[in-house]
């Protein structure tokens, strides 16, 4: 039987890229300056402020599967 699952990925951030992040405690123009496989490095182009934060955006979509998966 399917249902409607909303399927969360990390989000495949790339260095240089300019983002913005809305409705949480990060907020804000971003430009993604590092990467590793855990954590996301941030600097905000006002300020010059960088952030080491774990990695925390997500992809969200909604898809009509089977759920729970097997």
């Amino acid at each position: 039987m399917n249902h409607d699952v909303t399927v969360f990925t990390p989000y495949p951030f790339k260095l240089g890229q300019k983002i913005r992040i809305e409705g949480s405690r990060r907020s804000g123009d971003w430009e993604v300056i590092d990467l590793s496989e855990t954590k996301v490095t941030l600097r905000c182009p006002i300020s010059k402020k960088e952030v080491n934060w774990d990695r925390f955006c997500y992809f969200v979509e909604e898809k009509n599967m089977k759920w729970p998966s097997d």
